[in-house]
C-alpha cells in the first residue's frame, strides 16, 4: 500500500501543479521573445546561462525562463556545455545552473534569422 502524503506534501504538489499551469498559460509572444533572445545571445557569445537571459529579458513569470530553455534544449537548438555557474537570482541562493551554447541547429536558425530579406542592420 502506498504511503499517504502529508498535508504539506499535498499542498506542495498543488502549488507545483498551479505553477506548471501558469507556465503553460504564458503567451506565444513570451516564448518567441525568449527564443529570439537565446538565438541573439548564442550568436554573440560562445556560451550563456539563465543569468545572462534574466539580465536581458523582462520578467516573464516565475519558472518560464527555465521551461523555455528546457524546450530549446529538447528541440536541439541549444546544448549543455557540461559546466555550471552560480545562479544570480536571489531566490535560488546561488545554486549551480547550466551553461549553454547554440547547437549546430541553433546556429543555423540564428543565421537564417539574420539573413532574412528586408531586415535592416538596426533590426539585427
Amino acid at each position: 500500500m502506498p504511503r499517504r502524503q502529508t498535508v504539506a506534501e499535498r499542498h506542495a504538489a498543488a502549488e507545483k501543479d498551479l505553477l506548471l499551469d501558469r507556465i503553460a498559460d504564458q503567451s506565444e509572444w513570451s516564448q518567441f521573445l525568449v527564443e529570439q533572445a537565446v538565438c541573439a545571445v548564442g550568436s554573440a557569445n560562445d556560451t550563456f546561462s539563465a543569468n545572462t537571459m534574466r539580465d536581458l529579458l523582462p520578467e516573464l513569470g516565475h519558472g518560464f525562463l527555465g521551461a523555455a530553455i528546457n524546450a530549446l534544449r529538447q528541440g536541439g537548438v541549444i546544448e549543455h556545455t557540461g559546466t555550471y555557474v552560480p545562479s544570480t537570482s536571489p531566490a535560488t541562493h546561488g545554486h549551480p545552473i547550466a551553461v549553454w551554447r547554440l547547437s549546430v541547429r541553433g546556429l543555423l536558425i540564428a543565421e537564417q534569422r539574420r539573413s532574412r530579406p528586408g531586415r535592416t542592420e538596426a533590426a539585427a
